[in-house]
């Protein structure tokens, strides 16, 4: 249920000229003035296209002359301001374990030196090359010893304590009605192929040949297992994920979480899936042998892949086991595996030409591993204690003008009201790093076997997250590392969550104009607020339950808006006869246009009635914008693109930039639109949420 949503960076600033500046200025604009004292403009004005008006595209003329001079790196999918953030937080990554690597002084069990172990064992790429499928013949000879149907559920814990996929994801979560209390959750996993269209379109010729490239990558890793007739196993492989693929819910219904949430007793489980052996899975994760409820998410799916279990030949699920092995541990072998993996996944089906140097792939290993031991490093050299209180000021000011505009909503009653800012009071804002570093003394490692290291950090979280059953909620989790570039709302626990890398320069910039600052950082803070109230987070309440706290009334205000916004996003055609999914994309196209509305509404509250000064002939509304559309800065590549269009709750960031500003009146006036300008609706068109 968590949601996330990508944030892109800014580098520094050029002076925009006067002539531009003045080119889209409001009419009553005839002066320009310098920055605040200290102060910068805040917005990349050598990134702006001054032939493109802000009228008829904001994402090009915010960003059409670095959309024009750069190019998508090699080893990467997609490029933009979110990248260049994260290259530079790797940059300085690299320095801190690449020193931690080259000393002799560890103490031995220290987090230091499990990180620095880690990143020696994936630099030594010789002892990789000479180890070959060495370090997984163990996991591999445990599936060579399946015997019969009822040993899978026991395989299937087994692997999925290693980072194996299986047919279905088995865990321990905070229970959507009773948010005091974890769970045990069942759900749908994922396949080789990026989604369950990728197997079952037969008309769009890209997934065509997708599948027919999927056959020779399958087999030529099969191969390398000496398994027989591998280019008929790849096929096998193929075959029965199809199967798959046809009883899995779409990602539309997957949304839903009054859908997804089906409590199940032990007794009710076995039935709907009597050829899974539950108890012996149980076992096999040390759960308790009744555990109560059991939440599955797609019930139809558990009871059509009960049939599957015994239908698909052992020789078969042998296959396609061995292939998830393959899948989860290529990137710790040999070359060969290694890079015939990168060439399908991410050349053929997102057109990314180069692999990662091997130090970033190290960083990804150990952030996979001992992420919060990395983080605790990158906190203490770069994210002062200062920081957390300075940005804990805007969030204050955002909630206020969330606050604020839950007020004056007109389409909203007063006992939703009261229901809507009680949840707002209680969103817990988690800035920076958690209070309580991970502890992982219980961690150990052996020097020289990456696969080794990386299933017993597997196993280690695994347990760590079965433990929590029967346990308090742990409220102070978090669920990314402070070294990552993003945020997200969790609406189970009520959250906002922004990591230390994601409040840095260019995001949040104390010497820069309120304007550009509002605009970047303020719209990702009002972005995650609006989570809360979105069509998912609006299901949950103050303390994170699943409970409808609407009116019949208000219930159905909501419903006509967010159905104009998928009507609105459902018309985007971004290439030839592949659109924008309305419905998929709900949740973050309305807390775009939420997040922004907050955002400008919490910029003009920091004026304090006082008019924003006009820097370099723009106003502080057109800069406000700019900055907005530079926060999406980016391009990706077309077999990104059709990946991210059938399989992503985002749209494409030209998308989201130039959607969501059509909805907001302020924007019509910073930049005088009219009837005929692309970015032109109508007033009584604008779809005005939160």
């Amino acid at each position: 249920m968590t949601t996330l949503t990508s944030v892109l960076d800014r580098p520094s600033v050029l002076s925009l000229t006067l002539i531009l500046g003045l080119a889209f200025s409001n009419p009553g604009v005839v002066a320009a003035q310098e920055p605040a004292s200290g102060l910068s403009m805040g917005i990349n004005t050598q990134y702006m296209d001054a032939a493109v008006s802000p009228r008829s595209d904001l994402f090009q003329y915010a960003n059409g002359r670095w959309l024009k001079d750069t190019s998508i790196p090699a080893d990467r999918a997609m490029y933009g301001i979110d990248a260049i953030t994260q290259e530079k937080t790797e940059a300085q990554l690299k320095v801190l374990v690449e020193q931690l690597a080259q000393r002799s002084d560890l103490k031995a069990g220290t987090n230091e030196a499990k990180i620095a172990l880690l990143y020696r064992g994936l630099m030594d790429e010789a002892a990789i090359e000479n180890a070959g499928l060495k370090p997984i013949a163990p996991i591999l000879n445990e599936i060579d010893q399946l015997k019969s149907h009822r040993d899978l559920a026991t395989l299937f814990a087994k692997l999925s304590q290693a980072g194996v996929g299986t047919p279905f994801d088995f865990g321990v979560m905070q229970d959507e009605k009773h948010a005091d209390r974890y769970s045990i959750h069942l759900s749908q996993s994922e396949l080789s192929l990026p989604d369950r269209e990728y197997y079952l379109d037969k008309k769009d010729k890209r997934f065509k040949g997708f599948r027919k490239d999927f056959v020779p990558y399958a087999a030529g890793q099969l191969n390398r297992l000496g398994v027989p007739h591998p280019t008929y196993a790849a096929q096998e492989i193929l075959s029965f994920e199809t199967e798959i693929a046809r009883i899995q819910w779409d990602r539309v219904l997957n949304r839903d979480p009054q859908k997804t949430y089906n409590p199940r007793s032990l007794k009710a489980l076995k039935k709907m899936a009597p050829d899974i052996a539950w108890g012996d899975l149980l076992r096999e994760e040390s759960l308790p042998a009744d555990p109560g409820a059991f939440i599955i998410a797609q019930p139809s799916y558990l009871i059509k892949l009960n049939g599957l279990i015994k239908k698909t030949p052992l020789s078969v699920w042998k296959t396609w086991l061995s292939w998830q092995v393959l899948r989860a541990y290529a990137p710790m072998l040999d070359k060969d595996l290694t890079q015939r993996q990168f060439a399908f996944e991410s050349g053929k089906l997102r057109g990314v030409p180069e692999q990662k140097p091997r130090w970033k792939r190290a960083l990804q290993l150990i952030e996979a591993t001992m992420g919060e031991g990395l983080g605790q490093l990158y906190v203490d050299a770069y994210f002062p204690p200062t920081s957390k209180e300075k940005i804990q000021n805007v969030v204050n000011h955002l909630v206020a003008a969330y606050g604020e505009s839950i007020d004056h909503l007109d389409w909203l009653g007063p006992e939703t009201k009261q229901e809507a800012h009680k949840k707002l009071n209680k969103i817990n804002a988690k800035l920076g790093y958690p209070n309580t570093w991970r502890d992982y003394s219980k961690l150990e490692f052996i020097e020289g076997n990456v696969p080794l290291n990386f299933a017993r950090a597997m196993a280690f979280e695994s347990a760590r997250n079965n433990a929590k059953f029967g346990q308090v909620v742990d409220r102070d989790e978090w669920m990314m590392t402070p070294q990552t570039v993003n945020a997200y709302y969790n609406p189970t626990l009520n959250e906002i969550v922004f990591p230390a890398a994601q409040l840095q320069e260019p995001y949040f910039d104390e010497k820069a104009d309120d304007a550009a600052n509002y605009g970047n950082i303020g719209f990702i803070i009002g972005h995650e607020l609006s989570h809360a109230f979105d069509d998912q987070g609006a299901q949950f309440d103050e303390i994170g339950n699943l409970r409808d706290w609407w009116t019949q009334e208000d219930h159905a205000a909501f419903s006509k808006k967010t159905a104009a916004i998928v009507a609105q996003y459902n018309a985007v055609e971004p290439l030839p006869k592949v659109f924008v999914n309305g419905e998929l994309t709900l949740g973050e196209n309305i807390a775009d246009n939420a997040g922004l509305t907050i955002a400008w509404k919490a910029y003009q509250a920091s004026l304090d009635g006082k008019p924003a000064p006009v820097i370099n002939g723009m106003t502080g509304a057109q800069r406000f914008y700019v900055s907005y559309a530079q926060s999406w800065m980016g391009k990706l590549r077309e077999a990104d693109l059709v990946r991210l269009l059938k399989t992503d709750p985002h749209a494409p960031m030209e998308v989201r930039t130039n959607m969501a500003v059509r909805n907001q009146d302020a924007y019509h006036e910073a930049f005088g639109t009219q009837q005929g300008d692309a970015l032109w609706l109508a007033p009584d068109q604008r779809v005005r949420l939160w």
